[in-house]
């Protein structure tokens, strides 16, 4: 199975040839990423994981740039990063709902004894191992503090 990192090579050629300008200069953002994650782990060529880290990374970085160019109203700008991360989502695997996050949340809850907010730590370290990759930090972080509530309150 080709990886991402062969995947972004094949398609930058492609993008090159169709002229297609967005696709080619995302693209080559996310590799100089990629290189740059190497050059700080002393040349050592990064595993699957590490390159799906970067590229949820890029995407974060930017959904707050959205934020801000909407706030300040270039609109326009917004959209140039709105079709960046169309491109880069296309190499991450399908994202979780937040029902998925939910249940996964639920079980390890259960198994960590969490009983309130001051768990958030150990539920949070277990959850985000196994759901790197396939959920938003940030979505995690908000079911967990949710969940560690309604466990509190119950209590």
């Amino acid at each position: 199975m080709a990886g991402v990192r062969d995947q972004l090579r094949s398609d930058l050629r492609d993008a090159m040839r169709a002229k297609d300008v967005a696709r080619r200069s995302t693209i080559r953002m996310v590799e100089a990423a990629i290189k740059n994650a190497e050059i700080e782990k002393r040349g050592t060529e990064l595993a699957e994981n590490d390159i799906l880290a970067i590229l949820q990374r890029q995407v974060k970085q930017r959904r707050e740039s959205i934020e801000q160019f909407t706030q300040g109203g270039r609109e326009d700008l917004a959209e140039k990063e709105r079709i960046e991360i169309a491109i880069i989502e296309a190499y991450l695997p399908q994202q979780l709902t937040r029902d998925d996050v939910e249940v996964r949340a639920r079980s390890v809850i259960e198994q960590v004894g969490a009983t309130g907010p001051g768990d958030r730590g150990k539920v949070m370290g277990m959850l985000m191992k196994d759901l790197r990759g396939q959920a938003d930090g940030s979505l995690v972080n908000a079911v967990v503090g949710e969940l560690l509530a309604e466990a509190a309150e119950s209590e």
